[in-house]
Formats: C-alpha cells, structure tokens, sequence
C-alpha cells in the first residue's frame, strides 16, 4: 500500500556573528531543499551567537501551530561563541538521541574523523521537531538528503517523524 506525501511547514534559522540572510549560503540551501522536496518554509530568520536569543526564537517557533519543524544551521562547533546545542537544549522536552551519531556516521563517509567536531543535535518541544545543523552548506546538504529527508517523508518506511508527529503530544490531551 502506497501513501500520499505529506508536506509539513519548517521553520530555518541561521545563527551566526558573522552573516546576514543576505549571504546565508547554508540558510538558502535548506530553503531550496526543503521547498524543492515540497515541503513549505513557514518562516526563516538569522540570530547571533547568543543562546538566550536562540533559545527564545527556537522557543517561539516550537509554541507555534503553523511551524512542524525547526531547521537551524550554525553554532553547533567547539569554539567559545558556539552556544547553539545549548540552546537547543534548553528548549528540548526530550532529546532524539540517535540523530548525532547518525549524523557524524553519515559525516565520517565525507569528512573523516573531522566529524568528531560537530555537534550537531535534535529534539522535541511543544509538538515542534528540532534540529541543530552544523554551519557549512556541506553539513547542511549531507543533513537533509541523508537523514532529514527521508524521515520528513511520510512515505519513508518502516517509520518517520511525520507519522508520529500528531502522536508528539498525546500525553497532554485528556483521557
């Protein structure tokens, strides 16, 4: 039996000192791709290293009915202004915890061991799916054609994330 796509709305975020949605190479990937695998950009927007200005837009984003999922791309590195997983982090309800090795796994096959330098991470809130993507256009491409792609695809089998996506919060609706 044969299912029909199911388009789902996501929301890109870039963050970055050092960028503005002008030459947002990484940001204007993901729209491309996402649009491109019929999917909508419900929104997309560019914040600084600043994890309480991250955290707030991831948390706006994920209180927000028109957005299923959230895309940010940037800060996900070593250095001292990279604060994105933390961010994330402090909006997560639950952590998808398969995502980043899945991810360096998927990285190792392009980049050797330098996948060891990402921390790329994903999770829920409020409903909303949320991945955290390293900042280079690679990462972002590698991401979305081998992991998010085929898992944004209510097609994809055995399982994916929008068949379940109604299911996220079923703990808050009545008995």
């Amino acid at each position: 039996m044969s299912r029909e796509f199911v388009p789902v709305r996501i929301a890109v975020l870039t963050v970055s000192d050092s960028r503005s949605l002008d030459d947002d190479k990484s940001g204007d990937l993901l729209r491309d791709l996402i649009e491109s695998a019929g999917h909508e950009v419900a929104c997309r927007s560019l914040v600084r290293d600043d994890r309480a200005s991250i955290s707030a837009q991831l948390a706006s984003w994920a209180a927000d009915p028109n957005v299923d999922v959230v895309i940010s791309t940037g800060g996900t590195g070593l250095t001292g202004r990279d604060v994105t997983v933390e961010a994330h982090r402090d909006v997560y309800e639950k952590e998808i915890d398969a995502f980043a090795p899945v991810f360096a796994f998927v990285s190792m096959r392009k980049i050797g061991v330098s996948a060891v330098q990402s921390r790329a991470c994903a999770g829920v809130a409020k409903g909303t799916y949320l991945f955290a993507l390293p900042g280079s256009p690679g990462a972002c491409r590698d991401a979305w054609e081998e992991i998010l792609k085929p898992q944004l695809d209510y097609r994809h089998r055995p399982c994916n994330f929008v068949e379940i996506l109604p299911r996220l919060e079923e703990h808050l609706r009545r008995k």
